[in-house]
């Protein structure tokens, strides 16, 4: 899968960017040491003119790729379940039995994110600790409805439109699907978020981990 991964583009919304980061080395420069600046200091701190400090360039080319740093998130963000969202429909789609299928799916999308060599620019692994930190606050936000006529949400609805469909094949009498599927894809980065910081909280542990709560949970609820 990683041979395959590697061949492969990860398509973003074209309406988060002025011009495609992907299309220079100046654009993968911002990406790559965005995410680790990002991770650094937190995206509450985190500025175009801290990043051009960083990679020795103007802020104002920065601007040239992205008008605000929200829309930089939204890019990321974007990139993070694209990237997951090939890795699920690599590891589910030669499995038949629906049960096997939903693990598979749960697992992609809940354990915990090593970094794939494959991009050289970006770092998953850190980009997934932004995501856990700071995805939510991207839909938390008064323009969520517009951006998502925009469509800046699609793949991460995409994905949990997948996992809905297996969650069907796996039960198809079970009424809240859709709820369950979204409180997987959700519920992991706040369960994650737990396991870091609010340890008396969780039952996840370093021996006990999101993925086996959630196979736990799924396999119990769609008995």
């Amino acid at each position: 899968m990683q041979a395959i991964l590697s061949n492969i583009i990860i398509s973003v919304n074209d309406k988060l960017y002025v011009k495609n980061p992907e299309t220079s080395d100046l654009g993968k420069k911002i990406i790559e040491h965005s995410i680790v600046l990002i991770n650094e200091i937190g995206f509450e701190n985190f500025t175009f003119k801290k990043l051009g400090e960083k990679i020795n360039s103007n802020e104002s080319s920065i601007y040239r790729y992205f008008e605000s740093k929200h829309k930089l998130m939204l890019y990321l963000s974007s990139w993070y379940w694209g990237w997951i969202e090939y890795k699920l429909v690599f590891a589910t789609s030669n499995v038949s039995d629906p049960m096997e299928k939903l693990k598979k799916a749960i697992t992609i999308v809940t354990e915990k994110v090593e970094d794939d060599t494959a991009t050289l620019h970006i770092n998953e692994s850190i980009l997934n600790k932004i995501i856990i930190q700071e995805f939510t606050k991207t839909l938390l936000t008064k323009e969520v409805d517009e951006e998502n006529k925009e469509g800046f949400f699609i793949v991460y609805k995409r994905i949990i439109n997948r996992i809905i469909e297996i969650i069907v094949e796996t039960n198809p009498n079970y009424t809240f699907a859709k709820s369950l599927a979204s409180s997987i894809v959700e519920g992991a980065l706040h369960q994650h978020f737990l396991k870091e910081h609010l340890t008396t909280i969780t039952n996840c542990t370093e021996t006990c981990s999101v993925t086996d709560f959630y196979i736990d949970l799924a396999e119990k609820t769609l008995r």
